[in-house]
């Protein structure tokens, strides 16, 4: 299925991309990656420089376990989005990280992000902070299920929905300016009839406390930090560039547009995750 095109929302500038590789080469680095590491695979984001005004607010937590409509349309948009985020393929931007794990560079992957692209593209430790929207949870008895099966039955149960195409948004799910179909119905838990979620967190949620641990085990056991295409908007991911500043761990970012953490970043480029991230690469591993 085709993606969305890419468009570089501003230059980049590389030029002091040799200051970012001496100041990781002889660490054992921590990364942390955002939304903007999977925009050049044709997933949105909430606050890139382009989207931030753009998008409408995601659903939160409340209101998908306590409005029977609101999981009605979230559900809609998830079928009709499913196909083109299943579809996203790892950008230049995961395989350098990959590469960068595989020759001893990188002790591992702390995400925001819930598409997997990490591990598609070959990383073999990956923290989802969020979880994946490859699995869905049943909030009653905890049974998980594959994104897959249940869009199966979505499509079984709402079947002039297939092939209907629409923006995609950056949770997976598509902009439906109409809301839910009239008649649109969803499925509930193979296993005692609950309600499915998809296994990720949702805004106004909090994430698993073991994730989190997992988490800091791996920051813990690095040297340094590096950010990859975030803005560190939300804590989750922000509490470890303020636990690395208070520690006088080396930041570096690699992010377009404002961050949060700025003021914290030892270096900063402001730069295309796609285009930085092999380069820097190449210039630690080489050719």
């Amino acid at each position: 299925m085709t993606q969305q095109r890419f468009v570089p929302a501003e230059p980049s500038d590389l030029s002091d991309l040799s200051d970012l590789v001496a100041l990781l080469q002889y660490m054992d680095v921590a990364v942390l990656t955002g939304a903007g590491c999977s925009t050049e695979s044709g997933i949105p984001d909430y606050r890139g420089p382009k989207t931030r005004d753009t998008h409408p607010e995601p659903i939160t937590y409340q209101e998908f376990v306590e409005q029977a409509e609101s999981r009605q349309r979230y559900w809609a948009r998830a079928t009709v989005g499913w196909p083109r985020f299943q579809a996203a393929e790892p950008n230049a931007a995961h395989k350098a990280l990959a590469r960068l794990e595989g020759e001893g560079f990188v002790n591992g992957i702390i995400t925001q992000n819930v598409d997997r692209l990490h591990q598609q593209a070959g990383s073999q430790r990956v923290i989802e902070l969020h979880g994946a929207l490859a699995e869905v949870a049943c909030l009653d008895c905890g049974e998980v299920v594959s994104r897959d099966a249940v869009q199966e039955r979505l499509l079984e149960m709402n079947p002039d929905l297939g092939g209907t195409s629409a923006p995609l948004r950056p949770d997976g799910d598509a902009h439906l300016p109409e809301g839910a179909p009239e008649g649109f119905e969803y499925p509930g838990c193979p296993a005692c009839d609950g309600v499915l979620k998809p296994n990720v967190v949702f805004f106004g949620e909090n994430a698993d406390s073991d994730v989190v641990d997992e988490a800091w085990d791996l920051f813990d056991a690095s040297e340094a930090l590096l950010v990859v295409g975030s803005s560190l908007t939300v804590w989750s991911g922000y509490r470890f560039v303020r636990k690395a500043a208070e520690r006088r761990m080396p930041i570096g970012m690699v992010n377009l547009g404002e961050t949060r953490g700025d003021d914290e970043a030892w270096i900063k480029i402001e730069a295309r995750v796609g285009e930085a991230m092999p380069r820097l690469a190449e210039a630690l591993v080489g050719e």
